[in-house]
């Protein structure tokens, strides 16, 4: 196995940079957006979880409301 240095290695990596699609502008943003509506969703979901299982524990605990 022939070893490569450096110079070659980012040679290699900008051919191979090359030969990627990148998304276009409207798909990263549409991305972007399904991404943050999903983060507040799920965050909204977790919270209302959260307070649940925690006045759950309470009303087995005898703590009260």
């Amino acid at each position: 196995m022939a070893k490569s240095g450096p110079i070659k290695f980012v040679n290699e990596v900008k051919i191979e940079a090359k030969k990627v699609t990148w998304p276009t502008r409207q798909e990263t943003t549409v991305s972007m957006i399904a991404v943050f509506i999903m983060v507040v969703v799920s965050s909204i979901f977790l919270y209302f979880a959260d307070q649940i299982i925690a006045y759950s524990i309470r009303l087995i605990m005898g703590l009260g409301l």
